[in-house]
């Protein structure tokens, strides 16, 4: 999958107006009063399950998008809003959590520190980049830029705005000990086709990010700024062709090539990769694995072909860019008037206190995640939530022994992997630690600049280490799920583990189709079209026969021809194959969570709730999770940036199970009704 994580929606702060469209009829269990009778739920399941919802909410003007997880997340940030709260009151000692929780939050909201200090920290760092000479101190400097700010396989980050990115994962080759993946970077817009796509709406978005690059460097104070505006968006072009598009990107074969550091002069000429791998400190590393090697290679070339002037305005721009909140308030509103507005529709930014919230948990997760476990997720919460994995782990569990498809010795490999995979609950067993970090209340800027490499020398000295197959990549605040390949592993942090996706006092059938179609999607993840290159120890190994994989290619193809077909707007279609893994795992989810409800009723009847039998409380489960108000701008961008397909199509996933269609009585004629040949069935 890519990002292996069921979740996508962006929420933000709770306005009074939103709490209002929230509590509406939130009782345990599905919302019949946001159903809307006015459609048959064979024409669109989606609007059925949710039209009236749809119809009454009305997004606030600091959100781009607002469903289902925005219930759970507004709870979570107050409750991390409290943590906050009582660790600046603690008056804890210096390098403690509580103290440095304290002093970053009070950096962000120190907005007359940040107007002082911010350029003045600034202003070094530009004359630094302004005296670059040579090629050669320019890959210095592109060396010294180097960080751990992408994630291929949990997170679906495949890129990043410095020159290249580093993650530090389990080796596709040698899964037992972590190496370095370097990976493609370089362009500040979401995507490559931000930059070359020709159409009208793109050009639009590319003479407003013109605008934007201008006024970023006139409000630095740096010269010429329509000139240094010119060059770093023509440089920027040619790293987007350079670029691998996002399907490519989650092909694992074409990302398993292991490099010899030697041999980058030669493979990628232009970058002085010597100095580049001694500037980020990787200068004894023997190897490191390539994810984009067309991408790598057409980069360093353009460190050579392209203008020096050009290389040291992108550095400008990018310093200056992707650290505004840290230098002044003029800088951090036009970064968001393009990347808020423009890019993502929203009118206005969330308030203050709510972006520091954030910061703080990018920054300080387990620090924030450990004191949020032992405060809100207890033992017992656990423990429930641990049950319903089992059950989960047994349908699914049935459903590979069952399947008449595959080979015995195919069989065996997945059923070695089902058995062998860790399943994480709540919180990680164990808690990084920030020993060494320095975090100071009155330098915000420098506080993201020592967090960062405090983060980037922690993934270095992780290189060659034994793999801790128990490794958490979510903190237990994160209202998210993941599946992590290399490692085998799930992750179901605590704060997912909340209503409206998980209820001690709700039916079964409602915590099955919401909380247990997201174990379900996770453990499905296993076995999904990326997930199906690893073995049960994580490794890149073919362990399909030739015709079972040829079946299971098949069949995932015909799904992903399914979502091809929707279009959102006007020519602007789903692309199935960019979003086949998350489809995939909601296919198997669903197909499992109906299964280990209905094991779970050990043959008892099931109570009917408001009119509705436990069949269709299932499936309205499933598809009231999926409920989301989203700005035009944002679910573009996510169309072509995220391997989730928007929410309206998940939800339309239960015409594949023929339960649906009998609890619905669906009929031909309708439009999502499929032949039951037509049906994709893979687990």
């Amino acid at each position: 999958m890519p990002s292996h994580r069921i979740a996508l929606v962006t929420t933000l702060a709770l306005t009074a107006s939103l709490a209002a469209t929230l509590a509406i009829a939130q009782t345990p269990g599905i919302q019949p009063n946001d159903i809307d009778h006015a459609v048959k739920p064979g024409d669109d399941f989606y609007l059925y399950a949710n039209g009236t919802w749809l119809d009454r909410t009305v997004l606030p003007p600091d959100r781009v998008a607002i469903g289902a997880f925005s219930i759970v997340a507004d709870k979570t940030d107050k409750q991390v809003a409290a943590i906050v709260d009582d660790a600046a009151a603690a008056n804890a000692a210096p390098g403690t959590s509580k103290r440095l929780i304290a002093d970053l939050y009070h950096a962000y909201m120190d907005e007359s520190a940040i107007e002082k200090h911010g350029m003045a920290t600034l202003k070094p760092q530009l004359a630094a980049i302004a005296a670059i000479k040579d090629k050669h101190e320019l890959s210095t400097a592109l060396g010294h830029s180097l960080r751990a700010d992408t994630d291929a396989l949990n997170n679906t980050n495949f890129h990043t705005s410095n020159i290249f990115g580093l993650w530090v994962a389990p080796g596709f080759q040698d899964s037992d000990h972590y190496a370095p993946y370097l990976m493609q970077g370089g362009i500040e817009m979401p995507d490559r086709a931000y930059y070359l796509d020709d159409s009208a709406h793109m050009k639009s978005i590319r003479d407003s990010y013109s605008k934007h690059v201008v006024a970023v460097f006139t409000i630095a104070g740096l010269s010429d700024p329509e000139a240094r505006a010119a060059r770093v968006i023509a440089l920027e072009h040619a790293i987007a062709e350079a670029h691998i598009a996002l399907a490519d990107n989650e092909d694992i074969h074409k990302a398993n090539n292991l490099w010899q550091t030697a041999d980058f002069a030669t493979k990628a000429p232009g970058l002085d990769w010597t100095e580049f791998f001694h500037a980020a400190g990787l200068s004894t590393q023997k190897t490191l694995y390539v994810w984009q090697p067309t991408a790598i290679t057409g980069e360093s070339a353009l460190v050579a072909s392209q203008p020096l002037d050009a290389w040291k305005d992108w550095l400008a721009l990018h310093l200056i860019d992707d650290n505004t909140s840290g230098i002044s308030k003029a800088l951090a509103n036009e970064h968001f008037a393009f990347f808020g507005t423009t890019l993502s529709g929203a009118p206005q930014q969330r308030p203050r206190d709510q972006r520091a919230l954030a910061v703080v948990n990018s920054y300080l997760g387990d620090t924030v995640g450990q004191l949020y476990a032992e405060r809100y997720f207890p033992p017992a919460a656990r423990a429930k939530a641990q049950a319903m994995v089992s059950n989960l782990l047994a349908a699914f569990h049935k459903r590979l022994e069952a399947i008449d498809w595959m080979a015995p010795s195919t069989k065996a490999e997945a059923i070695r992997k089902l058995d062998a995979l860790y399943v994480g609950v709540g919180y990680a067993d164990h808690w990084r630690s920030y020993a060494g970090l320095e975090i100071k209340p009155d330098d915000l800027l420098g506080d993201y600049q020592r967090a960062d490499l405090f983060e980037y020398h922690y993934a270095l000295s992780r290189i060659g280490k034994p793999v801790d197959r128990h490794e958490w990549c979510m903190e237990p605040q994160t209202v998210n799920a993941v599946n992590l390949p290399l490692n085998n592993g799930l992750n179901f942090p605590a704060a997912i583990l909340q209503p409206p996706f998980f209820d001690a006092s709700a039916p079964d059938a409602s915590n099955y189709g919401a909380i247990g179609a997201v174990i379900g999607h996770e453990i499905s993840h296993t076995f999904d079209s990326e997930g199906a290159e690893f073995d049960s120890k994580g490794q890149v190994r073919k362990w399909w026969t030739d015709a079972d994989y040829a079946h299971f290619k098949q069949v995932t193809g015909a799904l992903a021809a399914q979502f091809d077909g929707y279009e959102p707007y006007p020519g602007v279609h789903v692309n199935g194959r960019q979003t086949l893994g998350e489809d995939i795992a909601d296919l198997g989810g669903l197909a499992a969570a109906y299964d280990a409800f209905h094991a779970a009723q050990h043959g008892q009847p099931i109570k009917v709730v408001d009119g509705f039998d436990g069949d269709q409380q299932f499936y309205l489960a499933f598809g009231q999770i999926w409920r989301t108000k989203i700005r035009e701008a944002a679910e573009r961008r996510q169309i072509l940036t995220d391997p989730h397909a928007p929410g309206h199509y998940r939800a339309e996933t239960v015409r594949n199970f023929d339960a649906w269609y009998k609890a619905f009585h669906i009929q031909p004629g309708e439009k999502l009704y499929l032949a039951p040949d037509q049906r994709v069935r893979i687990w």
